[in-house]
């Protein structure tokens, strides 16, 4: 085979580097490619596609070993559907929703530190007014201590 691109092409195509290309291609994520006779790897135009697709999945937040899954299925789907694939994003939506509801909650705690002046985590956390939820860890609180 002499027609493909070359692994500094694909690279430039889908917006990765040449050793992200070749970390995918040792994990398995992409299939390996032809070799020129001078021994240079040849790709075909769908490597970019299955490029742009892993780095979208991460973006969306599956890890490489979920893209891995996916792209594995699709692989053996020979024009069917890939089963799981609904599940698989329902269930990363659930995660995401997660996320963002601790994240929130960390949101809420920061700006109250924000709000309450707070200056030394130690002497704070020490103070009944202390917003940081961590306060009821420690072992004894000064009521009577002025707010941060």
């Amino acid at each position: 085979m002499n027609e493909g691109l070359r692994s500094g092409q694909v690279a430039e195509a889908a917006g990765v580097n040449v050793q992200t290309l070749r970390y995918y291609e040792r994990r398995g994520l992409l299939v390996e490619p032809d070799r020129s006779p001078g021994g240079h790897r040849l790709y075909g135009e769908e490597t970019v596609t299955v490029l742009r697709v892993i780095k979208a999945a991460q973006r969306l937040g599956f890890t490489l070993d979920e893209v891995a899954d996916l792209l594995e299925a699709g692989r053996h789907r020979h024009g069917r559907p890939v089963p799981g694939l609904q599940e698989r994003a329902a269930a990363k939506l659930a995660e995401v929703d997660a996320r963002i509801a601790d994240l929130t909650v960390v949101r809420g705690a920061l700006v109250a530190a924000v709000d309450a002046g707070c200056d030394d985590l130690i002497a704070c956390a020490g103070s009944t007014c202390c917003p940081i939820p961590f306060t009821d860890l420690a072992e004894e609180k000064r009521r009577d201590q002025p707010c941060c």
